[in-house]
């Protein structure tokens, strides 16, 4: 089972689940803990590979990774502490495993929180994608995370998060890189059917004004789904949650207490 670690104020709590991205760990959500906690049960995950789940790889290691499969990780944690819905936060590719979630098992989401969305691969996106699907396994992953690490977050002042980044993906093995990465062959038609279909789920997206690459791709979702809504942290890259906390925790907790 995943590493995981509970803070529970009270059985009549909600609970909140945090997802994070590829390359990071539960320790991304280290200036949300005091926040969320003043009001929720919280959940953090380590997926499959990542942080303290990460002497755990070889069990999956004749497994192909699939969105699916690891999203049945995350829900695997919950049957194990009964919890049978909560809230989910998410960042960068943790939103598409909330996401598969809400496909999966819609029951078990209240709402979501997703923080960094991707909801659609660009030209730029793409070209990246394919351009490491060629090189994974010729060059060190770190430089190609860092390569990735500096294109999402290039500017100065996103210089603290694409940091923390880089540092929790120095605890990955190369071949678990490599495995995580193939999940980018399967993100263009799955991020298609996601915007295609909307879901009863309530979102919200927050996004970084300066988050060139994911946010305008963010706001059409909201466009098209009745149940997304939509707010955008200024001066703010990619990893609202690092870059901004305060005004991150500050529109989600909100959120959260009023669905």
């Amino acid at each position: 089972m995943l590493y995981h670690k509970t803070y529970i104020i009270g059985d009549e709590k909600d609970w909140v689940v945090f997802i994070h991205g590829a390359g990071g760990s539960s320790s991304i959500w280290f200036q949300q803990i005091k926040a969320f906690r003043e009001n929720f049960n919280l959940l953090l995950v380590d997926l499959r590979g990542h942080g303290k789940s990460k002497d755990f790889f070889e069990q999956y290691y004749n497994n192909e990774y699939t969105f699916e499969s690891v999203s049945h990780d995350v829900l695997q944690v919950l049957d194990h502490l009964r919890i049978e819905k909560a809230h989910f936060v998410g960042v960068s590719l943790g939103t598409i495993i909330i996401r598969q979630i809400a496909e999966m098992a819609p029951n078990r989401i209240h709402s979501g929180v997703l923080c960094g969305a991707i909801t659609r691969l660009d030209i730029r996106s793409r070209v990246l994608v394919q351009l490491g699907n060629w090189f994974k396994k010729l060059i060190p992953y770190m430089w190609l995370y860092s390569l990735f690490a500096w294109i999402i977050m290039p500017r100065s002042r996103h210089k603290k998060a694409r940091h923390l980044f880089i540092q929790e993906a120095k605890k990955l093995y190369q071949k678990e890189f490599i495995r995580w990465f193939g999940l980018t062959k399967r993100l263009n038609p799955l991020l298609r059917f996601f915007k295609e279909k909307d879901t009863t789920i309530p979102f919200l997206y927050i996004m970084g004004d300066q988050d060139h690459m994911f946010l305008s791709a963010a706001r059409s979702i909201v466009q098209l789904h009745k149940h997304s809504t939509l707010q955008v942290v200024t001066n703010c890259g990619h990893v609202c949650n690092v870059e901004q906390p305060n005004t991150f925790n500050r529109m989600a907790i909100k959120y959260l207490q009023n669905i």
